[in-house]
């Protein structure tokens, strides 16, 4: 559950856009925040985005797997980044921006 310093370095600059974004380390990994909304987390240097049902389907479109450390049948309402996003900076800001929106909206709740 080891987070890499040149991996987490890597993840906050492609996400800089997003605004004010800060780390916590937490159980082993890493914690993401933008503009104080936990919207991400870092396990094992994989990248995952907060998600809910209305992004389930673009999520498993994409490849993506749900993250999953208590076992198959309990996974967290977080998902891996889409491979193709690692690799393109737009795509990755996107992608982290709905995991913003969903965690703005648990927020208001």
């Amino acid at each position: 559950m080891a987070v890499s310093s040149d991996y987490l370095d890597f993840v906050l600059e492609q996400l800089a856009p997003l605004g004010v974004l800060t780390s916590r380390k937490m159980f082993g990994g890493v914690g993401l925040y933008a503009n104080g909304l936990f919207f991400a987390l870092i396990d094992d240097d994989v990248l995952y985005l907060k998600g809910d049902e209305s992004l389930k389907a673009d999520f498993e479109a994409a490849g993506s797997r749900p993250f999953q450390p208590f076992g198959m049948d309990k996974p967290m309402a977080y998902w891996n980044a889409p491979v193709e996003a690692m690799d393109d900076g737009d795509l990755l800001v996107g992608w982290a921006r709905r995991s913003v929106e969903v965690a703005a909206a648990r927020k208001t709740r």
